[in-house]
């Protein structure tokens, strides 16, 4: 025989309200399950419904990344501000200015949300990335993956091969001879690894030593319009290679003169290294260049301080070595649009 708590007894009505509480924590935990899919990586856009009715699910990935630019619009006139107070203009901004409660890194916040999974992909420690969605691009039926600056260790790569069979990888590197020994030693993953002594660069001079090649030019020699994961870390040559790279891809309309960039590519992993010798290691240079990827397309959602070199030097060294994720939010491919899932 069930035996009922005797407060129930005494108190039939805290029983119903009880019983009722208990309902509709189901049915609200219910309901809020029912509402994600893509094995619960996409996250809900603040605004469900538009005038029209609720958002379809093939729209929901498009209404978060354009939530997300909004709040990364206003995150900009922030921006804007703050060198105006430390500034006033760009020139008179100091990168890293001693005594000040602030370095070049707080002006350009990873505020862009990405709307999948984000995960760090590789080795712990110097080697590892921090990749959106990879979940979506391991279901594609074809992967392509760019690594500039293998430097002999390819747990980024190995690990993004591993968990899409369908991913190849093109790795460049004038400094190593192959791929590190997570790709190199595998060989379920050498048939998918090309590996050529190539450095990126803002032109194409295939006879100097090491022969150099801009980003367009190495996809129209592989024949590939796309490219799912770019990762490059080539010691501060990244400033050039990437405005000749916009620019590649960057068209003028004829009557308007507007201009108008599409990159081919679904998101960056990207070590910066502002140094003075570099050209952009002053604000102006540097914010110039950032912007430009911003017009590009490419929006920041993942930064991670690299300190390993500050470690070994210990003193007299400027904290100019950042890694950087980013999103490209135009076009129409996995991360951003469902047409592909």
């Amino acid at each position: 025989m069930a035996v009922v708590p005797a407060v129930f007894l005494r108190n039939p009505r805290y029983a119903i309200l009880l019983v009722i509480a208990v309902l509709a924590t189901v049915l609200v935990l219910s309901s809020t399950r029912s509402g994600v899919d893509d094995g619960g990586y996409l996250r809900q856009p603040l605004s469900s419904s538009t005038g029209s009715g609720k958002h379809s699910q093939a729209e929901w990935v498009k209404e978060a990344v354009r939530e997300e630019e909004e709040r990364y619009q206003m995150m900009l006139k922030d921006r804007e501000a703050m060198v105006r107070r430390y500034g006033p203009t760009p020139d008179r901004v100091q990168a890293f200015p001693a005594g000040m409660l602030y370095t070049l890194w707080d002006f350009y916040l990873p505020a862009f949300q990405c709307p999948h999974r984000v995960e760090r992909i590789g080795t712990m420690g110097d080697g590892g990335k921090w990749v959106c969605g990879f979940e979506r691009v391991a279901k594609q039926s074809e992967c392509t993956v760019y690594s500039f600056g293998i430097n002999g260790e390819s747990s980024f790569e190995a690990a993004l091969m591993t968990r899409n069979p369908a991913c190849q990888v093109w790795g460049y590197d004038f400094s190593v001879s192959a791929f590190g020994p997570e790709v190199d030693s595998v060989p379920s993953l050498q048939t998918r690894a090309h590996f050529f002594p190539y450095a990126l660069g803002p032109r194409d001079a295939p006879s100097e030593s090491p022969p150099m090649h801009t980003l367009k030019s190495l996809m129209h020699q592989n024949g590939h319009k796309w490219i799912d994961v770019l990762k490059i870390d080539i010691e501060g040559a990244e400033f050039g290679s990437l405005v000749r790279f916009i620019d590649d891809f960057t068209t003028t309309d004829p009557i308007t003169g507007s201009n108008t960039t599409t990159l081919p590519v679904g998101q960056m992993q990207l070590e910066i290294h502002a140094r003075e010798w570099s050209g952009y290691g002053d604000f102006e240079h540097y914010n110039a260049w950032w912007e430009k990827l911003e017009r590009a397309g490419l929006r920041p959602f993942w930064t991670e301080a690299n300190l390993v070199y500050i470690n070994i030097f210990k003193s007299g060294v400027r904290p100019d070595l950042v890694e950087y994720s980013f999103l490209n939010i135009k076009g129409d491919h996995a991360l951003v649009s469902d047409n592909y899932i």
